[in-house]
């Protein structure tokens, strides 16, 4: 096998349509279509299920794409030292809140201060709201967060558009179907986020167009914590996958959403001026990385609907 068709495996994984990987690759949609025919021919196996206009991997497909992830990675590394990408010095003071900031941003961060070691970085953890007010007041330089920012004083830099997902303890009967729908929930026991939660208001206004009700056996304030209820069996729960959706581990089944419940991840800096040369470098680091990640969906958001 080779490494494009390696490439191929790993932007079908993260974009679940031929027509997106290809964009993102260079190709055409012939040319993807050929080389995930074969690597399937050379596995012996298929490596995704082909639903409603998607291509959903297996776990063959999920497995190989995380073994792939320190491979690209290091790939990245000599991309940008055969760049000869300056090194930047002085501060860069980040910030994200719980699951983002545990979940994604720790390797990534070590990444850009190895290749950067002049510079002082300084991460803190902090909820998003009081992130949205720090970044504004230029208390810190860069931030990372899913809630939509409405503030005057920021500047919004889009990193991933993704859309909810179901997830359910391992066995659960409606871990036999493909995709969730509302009506599946009637009576489940329900793992909520708390209202103050970013996506907790679009979840109420799908289930109440849908006459659903819930039946709340615990209202939870963060992604993670969601998901360990759901693995202790207390019910099941709409996440959203950004960044935790290869990091479930046992005992959870994840599986698609509809209708679609839409969130976006994105950089925040002060608008009161340019980000700085740090935050600016980290920022185009991550963009450029990106497809080259473990996780499956940390891909430029689809201009597909």
């Amino acid at each position: 096998m080779t490494l494009r068709e390696l490439e191929v495996l790993r932007a079908l994984v993260e974009a679940g349509k031929t027509t997106v990987a290809a964009q993102r690759l260079g190709l055409s949609q012939p040319a993807v279509s050929r080389a995930l025919a074969s690597l399937e021919n050379q596995l012996g196996r298929r490596l995704f299920a082909r639903t409603g206009g998607r291509l959903t991997p297996t776990q063959d497909a999920l497995a190989i794409a995380d073994e792939l992830g320190p491979v690209f990675a290091a790939l990245a590394r000599i991309e940008n030292r055969a760049a000869d990408v300056p090194s930047h010095e002085g501060t860069l003071r980040i910030a994200a809140p719980p699951t983002i900031a545990h979940r994604f941003l720790p390797s990534r961060i070590a990444l850009f201060v190895r290749d950067n070691p002049g510079l002082d970085v300084t991460f803190d953890v902090i909820a998003s709201d009081a992130l949205v007010s720090s970044i504004a007041e230029g208390r810190h330089d860069l931030g990372l967060t899913d809630t939509v920012p409405t503030h005057e004083g920021v500047r919004a830099d889009l990193l991933i558009a993704t859309e909810a997902i179901c997830v359910l303890p391992a066995g659960h009967p409606l871990a036999a179907r493909q995709v969730i729908r509302p009506e599946d929930l009637e009576g489940q026991p329900f793992v909520a986020l708390t209202r103050r939660h970013s996506g907790r208001a679009a979840m109420d206004r799908v289930f109440e167009r849908a006459g659903v009700r819930r039946r709340f056996v615990i209202e939870t304030a963060t992604t993670v914590s969601a998901v360990e209820f759901v693995r202790e069996g207390l019910g099941v729960a709409l996440v959203n996958p950004f960044p935790i959706v290869h990091q479930l581990g046992r005992g959870i089944e994840a599986r698609r959403f509809a209708p679609s419940i839409p969130y976006r991840a994105s950089f925040l800096t002060p608008r009161s001026g340019p980000p700085t040369p740090a935050a600016r470098g980290f920022i185009d680091m991550i963009h450029a990385t990106l497809a080259r990640t473990t996780d499956p969906l940390l891909a430029p958001p689809s201009t597909e609907s």
